[in-house]
C-alpha cells in the first residue's frame, strides 16, 4: 500500500514538471526515482537529455525524438546513479536549459539535502550549469535531514511538490523569487 502512495505522489510531481518543458531545449534528469517518473511521461518531442540514471536512458529508449545522453562515470548499486570525477568533467562541458533534480530531504536551515557527497557533486554542478534549475520533493522529505546539502532555496528557481508547503517555507520561496508548482 505505501508503494502505490509513493507511486502516485511521485507522478503528481512529474506531471507538474511536465508543464516546464518546452521542446528544442536540454533538460538535464539526476538519478532520482522521480525523475524515472518524469521520464516515464515525457512526450516523444525533440529534446536534448543529459542524465547520471541509466534506468532513467533506458526508460527514455522508448521515445525516437529525444537525444539521451548518458554521462560516465562511478555506479552506486543502492540508487543507480552514476558520479564520480567523469561525471562532473562531462557535465562541466554541457549546457543545460533547464535541470530537474530529486532531494532526499529538505528542510529551510539545512536546504535540499541527499545522501552521498557523489550524488551532491553532481546535483551541485547541474543547478549551477542549468538556466533554470527545478526541485522535485515529496512532502514526506520536509524536515529530512540527509548528510550532504547540495543546494539551498535561492539556488532554485522552482520548487514542485505534491502537497502545500509549511507557511515558513513559502515566505522564503516568495522571498528568493522561487515559484512554487
Amino acid at each position: 500500500m505505501e508503494y502505490i502512495t509513493i507511486a502516485l505522489a511521485k507522478g503528481r510531481l512529474a506531471k507538474k514538471a511536465l508543464e516546464l518543458i518546452q521542446p528544442h531545449t536540454s533538460l538535464f534528469l539526476d538519478a532520482s526515482t522521480t525523475n524515472l517518473f518524469l521520464a516515464r511521461n515525457l512526450p516523444d518531442i525533440n529534446l536534448n537529455i543529459i542524465t547520471t540514471g541509466p534506468s532513467i536512458a533506458i526508460e527514455l529508449c522508448r521515445l525516437h525524438n529525444p537525444t539521451v545522453t548518458l554521462c560516465c562515470g562511478m555506479i552506486n548499486r543502492k540508487n543507480l546513479a552514476l558520479s564520480g570525477h567523469n561525471t562532473l568533467e562531462m557535465l562541466e562541458k554541457m549546457n543545460i536549459d533547464m535541470a530537474f533534480i530529486g532531494v532526499s530531504g529538505c528542510s529551510l536551515d539545512a536546504g535540499f539535502t541527499c545522501g552521498t557527497e557523489g550524488d551532491m557533486l553532481v546535483k551541485r554542478l547541474a543547478i549551477q550549469k542549468a538556466h533554470t534549475s527545478v526541485i522535485m520533493c515529496g512532502m514526506d522529505k520536509f524536515n529530512c535531514l540527509m548528510p550532504y546539502t547540495f543546494a539551498k532555496l535561492a539556488d532554485v528557481n522552482y520548487f514542485i511538490t505534491d502537497g502545500a508547503v509549511p507557511p515558513a517555507f513559502a515566505q522564503e520561496a516568495e522571498k528568493c523569487g522561487v515559484k512554487i508548482l
